[in-house]
């Protein structure tokens, strides 16, 4: 059976959108160097796509600092954010397949591990209604790698999870999309991704968007996975 035509994009942001992980890496060696430890580019690699409450928790007992997870994730993002709104990091065909989907009518939801106010940094960066709904990872009570979030995203669609296409970079946003029912693209950015006979059942990973037409990037879609049974 061929694939169905996705009838909606679902974007992660960080890594996919825009390429704020170095950014994210730098406010995680300077919050670490600051608590006297060490933080090596493979212990910030290990956070990509993980819930940031979970992220800050592998700080403090890997990385010493002696705050509480919250302060951390504020004190992280606000690093990130100011970064952002200096000069948005957007990864290459990102934006340009955005807004080929908003002059298509082809609705776009973000779901994104990150939280508010890094969020509004990058949407200020974009044509007012660009996103037809935003999933945060604030607003989850199971971030990434659960399913809750590409879920709440289909829904907040009204749309089958099926009908949808997810474009994410990392592994635990490719697992919450796929254990969401959600045909996956995976983008190659920061981390290594499962391809050809180790992909999982629907999923396809590229290289890049750049170049993508939005009619190329909607044939490459895969068929749905299965849900796990509950």
């Amino acid at each position: 059976m061929e694939p169905a035509i996705p009838t909606a994009l679902l974007w992660d942001m960080d890594g996919t959108l825009v390429d704020t992980e170095p950014f994210w890496f730098a406010a995680e060696h300077a919050l670490v160097a600051e608590h006297g430890d060490s933080w090596s580019d493979d212990d910030a690699r290990s956070l990509v796509g993980n819930n940031l409450l979970g992220s800050a928790e592998v700080l403090r007992e890997r990385g010493g600092v002696a705050l509480a997870p919250l302060e951390i994730v504020e004190r992280l993002s606000a690093d990130v954010s100011e970064r952002v709104r200096a000069d948005p990091p957007w990864c290459p065909g990102a934006r340009e397949l955005l807004v080929a989907a908003r002059g298509a009518g082809l609705p776009c939801v973000l779901v994104t591990a990150s939280w508010r106010p890094l969020v509004d940094a990058v949407l200020a960066g974009l044509p007012e209604g660009t996103f037809s709904d935003v999933v945060t990872g604030d607003v989850v009570t199971h971030g990434k790698p659960h399913p809750e979030p590409y879920l709440t995203g289909a829904e907040r669609l009204g749309l089958d999870p099926s009908r949808c296409l997810a474009l994410e970079d990392s592994l635990n946003g490719l697992t919450s999309a796929l254990a969401a029912g959600v045909p996956t693209i995976g983008i190659t950015n920061h981390v290594p991704l499962p391809s050809g006979d180790g992909a999982p059942a629907g999923l396809r990973v590229v290289e890049t968007l750049e170049g993508l037409t939005l009619e190329q990037l909607l044939a490459l879609a895969p068929a749905a996975p299965a849900r796990p049974s509950s």
